[in-house]
């Protein structure tokens, strides 16, 4: 898409960190970026925040009402009704900073490599360029909207701008061929190209079923299309912390671990 079509504000940004990355996006004046709350990390003096509705794009049409029912729909993938704008009121480059709530890779999405819409997980939108839509994207077949857990309400991406989502672990990137399948555990998938075809599968078995530890289900991805895999979705990551916290170390001998929670104060 050549840039005197694009929509959205052009900003220059930069990546930093490995495992526990955050996101630094220059705005020049009046460029304004937009992000889910608490994703705010710091920013220069000169930049203005706004809380506002939705996330302030041109699609959101109606007046007040529209863009309320807009934002409403947010609710269905967990997210807050409101968003918060940065704007550059100075009259140099300004930046802010934004970081995502747990351990993972910051995921760059420039929309208009990607026909203008991607798919991606219900919590994984962090920050975009002014003139990015984030909507939702419901999963219409019967077995994706019955089994898809994770995947069935999705948020939907869509404009020419930069997007950045977030994610879990390792980052995997793949481009699928035409009719190429990837089977995917529903919660690692970060996000998909809207011409990604996406379904649910049984996994069928009966060892499988009963012993198999993984679900019923998982995802299936058919291409052509470019498609973002993350290692550790943050259920899994809580799951595990979970289930370390109220149970008995499990990976430490009878001895070891009495002597381990003594330390810890709870053999007391």
């Amino acid at each position: 898409m050549e840039t005197f079509n694009r929509t959205s504000h052009e900003i220059d940004y930069r990546i930093f960190g490995e495992e526990m990355q955050c996101v630094e996006i220059e705005l020049d004046p009046q460029e304004t970026a937009i992000a889910e709350s608490g994703a705010f990390m710091m920013m220069d003096d000169g930049i203005q925040m706004e809380t506002i509705f939705g996330d302030g794009s041109r699609q959101q049409s109606g007046g007040f009402l529209g863009k309320l029912m807009s934002a409403g729909k947010r609710i269905l993938t967990g997210e807050s009704l409101f968003m918060t704008a940065f704007t550059n009121m100075g009259s140099g480059k300004k930046k802010v900073y934004f970081a995502a709530p747990y351990a993972g890779k910051v995921v760059t999405l420039d929309l208009s490599r990607f026909g203008g819409r991607v798919i991606c997980q219900k919590d994984a939108f962090l920050c975009a360029a002014k003139g990015v839509s984030i909507g939702i994207e419901f999963q219409r077949r019967l077995g994706t909207g019955l089994f898809g857990g994770e995947g069935f309400i999705m948020q939907k991406l869509e404009g020419d701008g930069f997007a950045f989502c977030h994610a879990g672990g390792f980052v995997l990137e793949k481009n699928l061929q035409p009719g190429e399948l990837l089977k995917v555990d529903t919660g690692c998938i970060v996000a998909f190209e809207a011409g990604v075809d996406y379904d649910i599968q049984f996994i069928g078995g009966i060892k499988n079923t009963i012993f198999g530890g993984e679900g019923l289900f998982f995802a299936t991805l058919r291409g052509p299309g470019h498609v973002w895999i993350q290692s550790l979705p943050v259920s899994r990551l809580a799951a595990r912390i979970l289930q370390y916290g109220v149970g008995p170390r499990k990976e430490e001998g009878s001895i070891l671990g009495g002597l381990g929670n003594m330390i810890d104060g709870d053999g007391w």
